[in-house]
């Protein structure tokens, strides 16, 4: 038997898979503010009456590092940046708390001006002094030598709680996109050490010894243990999950997309031919380029209880979300209680929805069932409008190869494939206002969870090579018409290994 946990920052869903197909599926409330208690209830609620020897892994999916980013509550991080010949690092500037320092190796891994030690010593202080408690190091050149970084580290390995290395996180010589994938890596890390903590003790709770998966960007899981030193690798956890437990739907000679739609966002993907798009050079996540290898997908600030808000006369929605809808109790009108006063659903307090929207209808000087349609609405075309742009931006890619200029292929999806805890109530709106052919997926609610729990491990490998002025040297000895290789020990060929 195979468990598949989905945590996302509205619920989590969670499957339990046998030789007969789905055997059980449940869907509980996150509690962003106790992880391990939304776990464990997944665990105790799934294996009940279960024989634990039987449970052969359990795939972890969440959403919450790329809700994190999509609702732009990334936590503060430092980022310590050494250049090299070329652009000044400072140029990649991800935000306020980076620096730029002395000390630089060029393209073959030769240093070519040292660290300052003190200017580091000086950059931890000021850090720490403003509460940073994670931070990144970035040389430009550091997949040909590491040595400036590893000195970096060194100095401020005491003054921090976790130190992310740029040549760790990706074995390619992309300057720019190395800086953000280790930024985004620190950036992550709590909330994903979080996740990581409060899984390990629901584990133990329960007292299930069994191998512990998460699912990657790409599609594919890797060890949980091992997510802690890629943590950017779970920032497109959730939607990966989501396209996974879309493909078994897709039409086999046909393109589509998959629309996620969620409670804090919605996760756009694209399939074609039963294959899910993969970026496999690196996606772009909350603005940045990075090295992430991932499938081809989309978050958008936007879902059932994305905060409504009136701007200038104007509606807008997300990309914060303030707890659950106003029918559910939370503090605020989401376009889950414009479906409450729309009449399309009715198994929450929908007095209380119903004066949240007529708050927004009254700014807008409408009454509260206009409100209401607009509202949804506006979330349905946004949602198309997100879909539509994503796939320009695949088709607008420069082509490579002749077999590419030749073929001319163009992704033209005319399918619409749609999962998520209010995906019903979108499919008939969806299908009123859209051009493509719209299907509601079987086991919408769990789907994402199915993905996962279907998901293998995949593997990237970068060997770096030697540079020429590193290449063996030849020492005659007296004894012999022999040659030995010398090498330096800090240029050796080194692995970078994600999986």
């Amino acid at each position: 038997m195979i468990i598949g946990l989905d945590v996302g920052g509205t619920h989590a869903d969670v499957v339990l898979l046998g030789n007969q197909g789905l055997l059980r599926e449940i869907k509980i409330p996150t509690d962003p503010a106790d992880l391990f208690q939304t776990v464990l209830t997944c665990l105790q609620t799934i294996t009940k009456d279960i024989d634990p020897d039987e449970i052969q892994r359990i795939v972890l999916s969440t959403t919450l590092t790329t809700n994190t980013i999509a609702q732009k509550k990334v936590p503060a991080v430092g980022m310590i940046v050494s250049s090299g010949p070329g652009i000044d690092p400072a140029f990649y500037r991800t935000h306020a708390n980076y620096y730029s320092v002395s000390g630089s190796i060029d393209h073959r891994g030769r240093e070519i001006k040292p660290i300052d030690a003190q200017e580091i010593r000086k950059i931890g202080a000021t850090l720490k002094q403003d509460g940073i408690r994670n931070v990144g190091i970035v040389g430009k050149f550091s997949v040909r030598n590491p040595r400036h970084e590893i000195q970096m580290a060194e100095i401020l390995k005491d003054s921090f709680d976790r130190i992310f290395l740029g040549y760790q996180a990706s074995g390619s010589l992309n300057f720019a996109r190395r800086i953000a994938t280790t930024y985004l890596n620190a950036a992550v890390y709590p909330i994903h050490r979080h996740f990581f903590d409060a899984v390990q003790k629901s584990l133990q709770e329960k007292g299930l010894q069994v191998p512990i998966h998460i699912l990657k960007a790409d599609g594919g899981t890797m060890n949980l243990k091992a997510s802690m030193d890629y943590p950017g690798q779970s920032i497109l956890s959730g939607p990966a999950a989501s396209v996974m437990g879309s493909v078994a739907f897709a039409p086999v000679d046909a393109e589509a997309v998959s629309l996620d739609i969620g409670g804090t966002t919605t996760d756009i993907a694209v399939i074609a031919r039963r294959v899910p798009l993969l970026h496999p050079l690196g996606i772009r996540l909350g603005g940045f380029r990075t090295l992430i290898r991932s499938l081809e997908t989309h978050s958008i600030g936007i879902g059932g209880d994305s905060v409504i808000d009136v701007k200038d006369g104007a509606l807008q929605i997300g990309p914060q979300r303030q707890g659950p809808a106003m029918a559910y109790g939370g503090p605020l009108p989401t376009p889950t209680d414009a479906l409450f006063v729309l009449g399309k659903m009715r198994d929450g307090n929908g007095e209380s929805a119903r004066q949240g929207i007529e708050s927004i209808a009254n700014r807008l000087g409408i009454n509260p069932e206009q409100a209401a349609e607009r509202i949804f609405e506006q979330t349905c075309r946004t949602i198309l409008a997100e879909a539509d742009a994503l796939i320009d931006r695949i088709n607008s890619r420069p082509v490579y190869t002749v077999h590419e200029l030749q073929a001319g292929a163009k992704l033209s999806p005319d399918h619409l494939l749609v999962l998520g805890g209010p995906a019903p109530y979108f499919v008939e709106r969806l299908r009123r206002i859209s051009r493509r052919q719209v299907k509601l997926i079987p086991r919408w609610q769990v789907a994402n969870a199915i993905g996962a729990a279907l998901a293998r491990t995949t593997c990237e490998v970068s060997f770096w090579p030697i540079p020429s002025w590193a290449w063996p040297q030849r020492r005659k000895k007296t004894t012999a018409k022999t040659s030995i290789r010398i090498i330096p020990a800090q240029m050796r060929s080194r692995p970078h290994l994600s999986c």
